[in-house]
């Protein structure tokens, strides 16, 4: 290894054949360089492949849940609505005065028909 006050002393055809060797050191540099370079982004590359070939596999596991939850709400869901809405809300109550704890069902019926007679039946209170 020559140092820069070394060089003095050399003949121009030394000086050529020492920069000739550092262009081919150099050169060995930069192709070994650039052979780790792309090895590293080959490496890169499939990882990043593998990685999207996952997110790809991922999102057809999802899509598939979501399809079969679907499927499933249809089968079981008309069937299981009334009994999920009563089982997630309390029946109506009212305080009766007696049980404060008995609840009360209260449910709908449709109105029945009253009879159509000329006279006011005997219970109806008159008001004035």
């Amino acid at each position: 290894q020559l140092m820069g006050e070394e060089l003095s002393g050399l003949s121009i055809k030394d000086l050529e054949n020492l920069e000739n060797q550092l262009e081919k050191s150099m050169k060995g540099v930069r192709i070994k360089k650039e052979q780790i370079l792309t090895d590293e982004i080959k490496e890169m590359s499939q990882k990043g492949n593998l990685i999207y070939q996952e997110n790809l596999e991922l999102h057809k596991k999802v899509d598939l849940i979501g399809q079969e939850n679907a499927e499933l709400r249809k089968v079981y869901g008309e069937r299981n609505v009334d009994e999920a809405n009563r089982a997630s809300r309390p029946p109506y109550t009212v305080e009766n005065g007696y049980d404060l704890h008995a609840p009360i069902r209260l449910q709908l019926s449709q109105p029945q028909p009253q009879p159509h007679n000329s006279e006011a039946p005997a219970s109806s209170m008159k008001l004035g």
